[in-house]
């Protein structure tokens, strides 16, 4: 074991030196309670070290310990379900054990594991040994390191252990032995390797009809979320937890306030998962990590996030990752690297705050896995711009890796218009490429409908400011039902309550309706109005508060109402008749 002696610190930072060889990124234990650190810089024979804990009562003279590995966590089947803090060790699950100084990440479970191979088979790297089950009766596949592989020369029989037990033992090729139990260690910043990557075909159903709709993300794909203070950014996250369609939910609270974490550990483990019934915690696992915890922990805890989304995507499961938020973490590397004297780049953040921004968006794919199956890791980061301004540097670097981007307005979040996203200023690049999908869900319309809805949000946003100036009623009868039109997909589909029983999640089939109502309503009220109709006779209809409140009143399991809504349109406007002077004016 390498050795080191401190000679300078300054907050998560300390200069020592060496008394032995250490390597770059070497996990290390500072002074007698052995607090987690890193090596990040090697200097003839100094070294500089970030700790990962409060450095608080250190001074010159104290040891530093190599441990030979990078700075690793332990992946395995005591994941889910449970609160870690940002160097994944257990915040719950573990009866009256709480964090202290120097802990190691995990904390033993036992589950009852049944292998899934014999003596004298053949190891692959990363396959399956066998499947774990724990308490709450969920199964978990038991995985093999991704580095490690050979002949099995013993395996256990069935039966309860803890999950870091050895469990089998296989021969390398070099003549080496390994011992495997149901969980492993791999490095944070290393990712895990795979077969190969796949593109993406298949959207993630977030549940939200302003995503799954008009800025689709694809599984395994990667999604930014901009936003200024008090615009929904953390709702907006939280309700994608609960509503999306991935296998096992990530939640990683960077730098977040405490009040907000803390209401979100108490949340989640009353939830009920819609799928299945079955809490929801089942399948989800949080990382909390506040702003006040040490800073430099901060900067750990996004890449133990992804590395946990990884061990589960080698599962042949879809991982959804959300990150709350990259502009902490960001502010993390700001002020350690001006610890170390790093030249500041743009805004004071490091030069090399976009490379670690790639680095991190790159970990999201849709893989075949070294076990054959096919997995998936979603990422959707949340950032938090100063003055919600998109132009700096975290907002402006990341655009360039991500291909959905979900921008929240302070203006629409002010008018209480949730989720709070700004239809003019997202996108997503790869919105195409989704229609097959749709398709099979019975709404070839998609394309052709997303369209026409952000043509008229478009539209609308030209003739608002035009009708500030000359007034609404005077503007000609198309464009005032133009108008009319917009402000029906922004009630009526594009608002969507976190809060409503009915409305927090919306089913791909009942988007799928909804959105063909819609356009079914537009069709009629052009044609209304090209036969003399006037638009306040259009806006009058009584249809259009039932158009406006189907969202909260229609709910999956009720989906012929809204064949009996559309049958009511068609009705009203079969009523409708142009006045004389329409008629005359329509007609010329």
């Amino acid at each position: 074991m390498s050795l080191a002696i401190v000679r300078w610190i300054a907050g998560p930072v300390l200069h020592a030196v060496k008394q032995g060889p250490f390597s770059l990124r070497e996990s290390v234990r500072v002074g007698p309670q052995a607090l987690l650190g890193e090596v990040v810089r090697i200097r003839d024979e100094e070294i500089v070290v970030q700790v990962y804990e409060d450095t608080a009562g250190l001074r010159p003279g104290t040891e530093v310990r190599g441990d030979g590995l990078p700075l690793s966590i332990r992946v395995g089947p005591g994941l889910l379900g449970r609160i870690f803090d940002g160097l994944l060790r257990p915040l719950s699950g573990t009866g009256s054990v709480h964090v202290q100084p120097g802990m190691r990440s995990g904390g033993a479970v036992r589950v009852r594991f049944e292998p899934r191979i014999a003596a004298g088979a053949l190891l692959p790297p990363g396959a399956v040994i066998g499947s774990a089950t724990g308490a709450e009766g969920r199964a978990q596949l038991c995985l093999a390191p991704p580095d490690v592989g050979g002949v099995v020369e013993s395996v256990v029989a069935c039966g309860e252990f803890a999950d870091d037990a050895v469990v089998c033992v296989v021969r390398q090729g070099d003549g080496g032995r390994s011992e495997l139990a149901m969980s492993h260690v791999w490095p944070v910043r290393v990712p895990r390797p795979v077969l190969r990557r796949l593109p993406a075909q298949t959207p993630l159903v977030t549940g939200q009809r302003i995503l799954d709709c008009l800025f689709p993300v694809a599984q395994g794909g990667k999604a930014a979320i901009p936003g200024g203070f008090g615009t929904g950014k953390t709702v907006l996250l939280e309700a994608l937890a609960k509503g999306c369609n991935a296998d096992v939910i990530v939640y990683l609270g960077c730098g977040e306030r405490g009040n907000e974490m803390a209401g979100v550990l108490d949340e989640f483990p009353t939830l009920t998962d819609p799928r299945t019934g079955r809490p929801l915690m089942e399948r989800t696992v949080i990382i909390a990590n506040t702003s006040n915890m040490p800073v430099a922990a901060r900067e750990a805890s996004i890449y133990c996030g992804i590395t946990v989304a990884e061990y589960f995507r080698d599962q042949g499961l879809h991982v959804a990752l959300m990150a709350d938020s990259t502009s902490r973490w960001a502010e993390a590397l700001r002020e350690v690297s001006g610890r170390f004297g790093e030249l500041p780049g743009e805004g004071g953040y490091p030069a090399y705050l976009s490379s670690r921004l790639a680095d991190f968006y790159e970990r999201a794919a849709r893989v075949e896995t070294l076990a054959g199956s096919i997995g998936s890791v979603t990422v959707m980061g949340a950032i938090s711009p100063p003055s919600g301004d998109f132009s700096e540097p975290v907002t402006s670097h990341t655009k360039r890796y991500v291909k959905a981007f979900w921008a929240l307005d302070v203006k629409r979040a002010q008018a209480r218009f949730y989720p709070a996203i700004h239809p003019l200023q997202s996108y997503a690049e790869d919105a195409g490429e989704f229609a097959p999908w749709w398709a099979a869900q019975g709404n070839g319309q998609w394309l052709a409908l997303r369209r026409r809805f952000l043509t008229l949000l478009d539209e609308q946003a030209q003739l608002e400011r035009m009708a500030r100036i000359i007034g609404k009623d005077a503007l000609p009868a198309r464009q005032q039902l133009t108008l009319l039109c917009a402000e029906l997909v922004n009630e009526a589909f594009l608002r969507q309550s976190a809060f409503s029983e009915i409305d927090r999640v919306c089913s791909p089939a009942r988007q799928a309706a909804m959105m063909r109502l819609l356009g079914r309503f537009i069709d009629l009220a052009e044609a209304a109005l090209a036969a003399g109709v006037e638009p306040e006779r259009i806006g009058g209809l009584a249809c259009l508060r039932a158009l406006q409140r189907m969202g909260e009143e229609i709910a999956d399991d009720r989906l012929p109402l809204i064949a009996e809504l559309e049958a009511r349109v068609g009705r009203e406007f079969a009523q409708l008749a142009p006045t004389t002077e329409a008629s005359d004016a329509a007609h010329g």
